[in-house]
């Protein structure tokens, strides 16, 4: 290199790569937006090039900017990597923890132990993304995903650290009705909210003490690609729905939702830690796996 160059501006412009806005690559950094937009003026000084096209309504990057920021990008999770690789040597985790999860289950149980995690572990940050797609954890972009249900072989690593519970649910207001439904096959006569990310919403099997098996279609009154959503219909009295423990449980508790047909089962389902092919697992991606199994 012909000149020393401040690797620090590296990770100011991919802020702005990622986020797309300088005011919320400042957010993410913890600086001022004048901080970010002097080093990324500074480092297309130093590179005698244009990396950005700034306007009123949006940052985007140039053909060189994009060339430029995947380099970054894989420099600054090389680096990443190196704290990591550090923190093998110590017990406390360092870096950043990257990790996916699917929104219903990540905003419920994951995020809370994402707060506790930070409180345990002050030196390690956390990206947490949202989404009920598959992120490619071959990537490396990811350290984590998290999991929900049943897993295809991918190839990949998974550790099962728990499971859930479908249960059949419905508003409270309507208890009388429903607490008339005595069979599977009665459920026909209720309107059923359908979740569209299921790739077969509307066929269900219900089973009794492992003796008894009975598959049902469901009328669909409504359809709905999010869980959170589906349960906020079904609590103002749209309809009953199928939807996981960890969902429901607390106002079935608070006496918002009853359980219907809570003699009969349906299919449980797991919840996996999957992680990319490694050479080693970092002291912070364990570290969280363990304290989200003990959650």
């Amino acid at each position: 290199m012909s000149k020393a160059r401040n690797l620090n501006r590296l990770a100011y412009f991919a802020a702005v790569v990622e986020t797309g806005s300088f005011t919320r690559a400042a957010e993410r950094l913890g600086v001022t937006k004048a901080v970010v937009s002097a080093q990324v003026t500074q480092l297309e000084q130093e590179l005698t090039t244009t990396l950005l096209v700034r306007n009123t309504r949006k940052v985007s990057t140039t053909e060189a900017g994009l060339a430029f920021y995947t380099r970054c990008a894989s420099i600054l999770h090389d680096a990443d990597d190196a704290f990591s690789e550090l923190s093998q040597l110590s017990d406390r985790p360092l870096g950043t923890l990257r990790m996916t999860a699917p929104h219903d289950y990540g905003t419920v149980i994951v995020t809370p132990v994402v707060a506790d995690f930070r409180c345990t572990y002050p030196e390690c940050k956390v990206e947490l993304h949202l989404g009920d797609s598959h992120s490619d954890l071959m990537s490396g972009d990811l350290d984590l995903a998290i999991r929900v249900g049943w897993l295809r072989d991918s190839g990949l690593i998974a550790r099962k650290i728990g499971g859930f519970r479908q249960l059949l649910v419905g508003a409270a207001k309507d208890k009388a009705r429903l607490d008339a439904i005595s069979q599977p096959d009665d459920l026909t006569s209720l309107d059923f909210i359908a979740n569209l990310s299921l790739s077969d919403p509307l066929h269900w099997t219900f089973e009794k003490d492992a003796k008894q098996s009975v598959s049902v279609k469901l009328a669909n009154a409504l359809a709905i690609d999010s869980a959170p959503a589906i349960l906020e219909a079904v609590k103002g009295g749209a309809g009953v729905a199928i939807l996981p423990d960890y969902l429901v449980r607390n106002d079935l508790k608070k006496g918002k939702l009853i359980q219907i047909l809570p003699q009969w089962t349906l299919p449980e389902g797991g919840i996996f830690a999957v992680f990319p092919a490694a050479k080693f697992r970092p002291v912070k991606v364990t570290a969280f796996v363990d304290m989200l199994r003990d959650a």
